[in-house]
């Protein structure tokens, strides 16, 4: 799952509440945590806040493996950043394709491979078009995948069914598609995928592990029903922007204060209340 990063009132990192998340994560059933991706507003994060967020989820994951997102439109910029980040304890790396300048295919492809070559550890490439401004294509992840052993898994979060399809289909067989949509989660499990980095497990980890488990060991009945219980959460807590949605519903279980760093500000009141009405009738 994606951790976010509670703050407190005053702008600082609440590690207080983030022990408390992760925790519930350990005791939620999740699989694997990944700290500083995008639900983890980890632009805003100084060098130090990093540092001590890996720091925390290394020290309260008990033995779940700990997966670090970086990334940028440099990729000399992130080799130096994996070389000068500690990554002792880290089991992999979450990398989101370059966005703003708006790479080629070939471009995404040598960048990639670039990273491979130094990296210490396996990759997971992370495709969200919708923030980057550029889709991985299929045919770019099965050319990755082939090229390097150290790129193992793809978080897609382009919302192309067919390309998700593809990649299941095309990538060897040690390679694993990974739905970066909760909403498409489910969907994604019955072409092929593997697995989910979730926004929604941080505020509700057992109904999480719970519908992703069933769909991995097919019984997509019972995982359906779950689908059908979050539906309306899965679309409300995306309804002004992530993870404003998902802090919100944590604020509401009394989890954490409700902020965010700017440019992203807390979510009108309205979807809040959408959001709360949405919680209560699912408890």
């Amino acid at each position: 799952m994606a951790l976010i990063t509670p703050f407190t009132n005053k702008n600082q990192v609440d590690y207080k509440a983030l022990e408390i998340i992760i925790e519930n994560q350990v005791q939620g059933g999740m699989d694997y945590l990944v700290a500083l991706g995008t639900t983890g507003e980890s632009t805003t994060l100084t060098t130090s806040e990093k540092s001590n967020v890996i720091e925390c989820a290394k020290k309260n994951s008990g033995k779940l493996p700990v997966v670090v997102g970086m990334g940028g439109n440099d990729t000399q910029a992130i080799i130096n950043q994996i070389k000068n980040t500690s990554l002792d304890g880290v089991s992999g790396l979450l990398i989101v394709t370059p966005y703003y300048n708006r790479p080629s295919q070939e471009g995404m492809f040598r960048h990639y491979s670039a990273i491979a070559n130094e990296s210490p550890l396996p990759i997971i490439l992370y495709n969200v078009p919708s923030r980057t401004g550029v889709n991985l294509e299929f045919e770019t992840v099965v050319r990755l995948a082939e090229a390097s052993e150290k790129i193992v898994a793809v978080k897609e979060a382009s919302g192309i069914m067919s390309q998700i399809a593809s990649i299941a289909k095309y990538t060897p067989t040690n390679f694993t598609t990974i739905s970066g949509d909760d909403v498409l989660a489910l969907p994604t499990t019955t072409i092929g995928g593997k697995g989910l980095i979730s926004v929604i497990a941080n505020a509700l980890p057992s109904k999480t592990s719970e519908l992703m488990h069933l769909a991995l060991n097919g019984n997509y009945t019972e995982a359906t029903k779950i689908h059908f219980e979050l539906i309306d959460l899965f679309k409300l807590i995306f309804k002004e922007g992530n993870p404003g949605g998902v802090k919100a519903l944590m604020h509401i279980q009394g989890t954490i204060e409700n902020e965010l760093r700017l440019p992203l500000y807390k979510i009108s009141d309205s979807t809040y209340n959408e959001i709360k009405d949405a919680y209560l009738k699912l408890k």
